[in-house]
């Protein structure tokens, strides 16, 4: 009895404070909390999967630890310009190496600095070109600004990769033997010089006896 009385008495609140029937206010209540579930199913448990996504991933990929590759030349280099997937990702700065494989995404096939890895960018991080006349190690011309910004680049580098080389300098061979021979036949003979001075002060000697 107690019970019954209650449950009149809540229905009749529920129609003074709500202006609703009893009827329309539960059906109310329960599209709200289904919208509720609907909505929080949703949103609310998207972002797990994609992190355990990224973690199935990094475990299935891990980095292998650079390789010291010591002195190498540039035509060596190009081979690490992510052409290959086994290979890792190289590139200089001001003619030392360092891996950037771990940031991929950036210097990997398809990425906005690939076209820097394989070689030594040098000039074209100093101007922030894309130009392939300037994907090069000349630093001449460069100036002052761009000397800066290349040193930002090369402390960046130093602070995030290891280094794995250096760039092996290509100087030009001049033919010594060539030179000296065409320098041996414009010289005077030295033998042939002293004859003449020797004559010289002789009809000196003579002139000054006649007198």
């Amino acid at each position: 009895m107690a019970n019954l009385e209650l449950w009149e008495t809540f229905k009749q609140s529920i129609t003074a404070y709500t202006g609703l029937s009893p009827a329309t206010f539960f059906t109310v209540v329960a599209l709200a909390l289904a919208f509720y579930y609907v909505v929080t199913g949703l949103f609310g448990s998207n972002p797990a999967p994609p992190q355990r996504h990224r973690e199935i991933e990094e475990e299935r990929e891990p980095l292998p630890p650079p390789v010291q590759l010591g002195e190498i030349s540039e035509e060596e280099l190009k081979v690490y310009d992510g052409s290959d997937p086994k290979k890792p990702l190289l590139m200089a700065i001001k003619g030392q190496i360092y891996d950037v494989s771990q940031s991929r995404m950036f210097y990997g096939p398809g990425g906005p600095y690939a076209l820097f890895t394989g070689k030594d960018a040098s000039r074209a991080l100093a101007k922030m070109s894309f130009e392939d006349k300037d994907l090069t190690g000349d630093t001449t011309g460069l100036g002052p600004f761009e000397l800066e910004a290349l040193q930002d680049w090369e402390y960046k580098f130093m602070s995030k990769y290891v280094k794995v080389g250096t760039v092996k300098k290509t100087v030009p061979v001049v033919d010594g033997s060539s030179t000296s021979e065409a320098a041996t036949e414009n010289a005077p003979p030295a033998e042939e010089a002293a004859p003449a001075e020797t004559t010289e002060e002789h009809h000196t000697t003579e002139e000054v006896k006649a007198e």
